[in-house]
């Protein structure tokens, strides 16, 4: 049985977090960039999204073997209560509930900053993904029609729409992770999914 561990990610994790996305980027459209990031830009992009959103990677037996984040949805102020969900799976680990995990500590924790909606962009031919987003409760929401030109042909993207929370009036703007991360509920909430996955 795999020993799993979901914690956020760290700094010395950008070389391995980036061999999982590695193989999307070079063999499908389920990301549109053509070419693999150099590590240096790679953990760029982990030193500027965790200021703000959580960036998750699943462990096991040590080994990262997935990855979930938040992200800017729109930067115009009045979109900061809806961020962008993305989570990255290898492949030797599908269907074992590594995305589902990711997807709960990452919601929770958005949650607790105060975020009110999560958005997705999945590949409308990507089945799998399709059906774990709808199986965990997201909506559809409609179609970027020939958004992406990759592999010798044009893609068409589904977005969905999941609630985190209740849209209220007024609402606190969200908090950074990063001021968060002495908050036991924080730390709480990390530890959580780790049994479902090791049952």
């Amino acid at each position: 049985m795999n020993n799993y561990n979901i914690r956020l990610i760290k700094p010395a994790d950008a070389e391995a977090a980036l061999a999982v996305y590695a193989p999307y980027v070079l063999h499908t459209a389920n990301t549109f960039e053509y070419e693999i990031p150099s590590v240096a830009d790679f953990s760029a992009k982990i030193e500027k999204i965790t200021v703000q959103y959580p960036w998750l990677v699943c462990e096991s037996d040590g080994e990262i073997v997935g990855y979930a984040y938040g992200s800017t949805h729109r930067e115009r102020a009045a979109y900061q209560w809806s961020p962008e969900s993305t989570v990255y799976i290898d492949a030797k680990h599908h269907r074992k509930g590594v995305a589902r995990a990711l997807y709960n500590t990452l919601f929770e924790l958005l949650r607790q900053q105060g975020y009110i909606n999560v958005f997705a962009s999945v590949l409308v031919t990507n089945e799998n993904s399709v059906a774990f987003h709808k199986a965990y409760g997201f909506e559809e929401i409609g179609l970027f029609k020939n958004i992406g030109y990759k592999l010798g042909k044009w893609h068409t993207n589904l977005w969905l729409q999941y609630a985190l929370q209740e849209a209220v009036i007024n609402p606190p703007v969200p908090k950074p992770i990063t001021k968060m991360l002495d908050d036991d509920e924080l730390k709480i909430t990390i530890n959580k999914p780790v049994e479902l996955l090791n049952t």
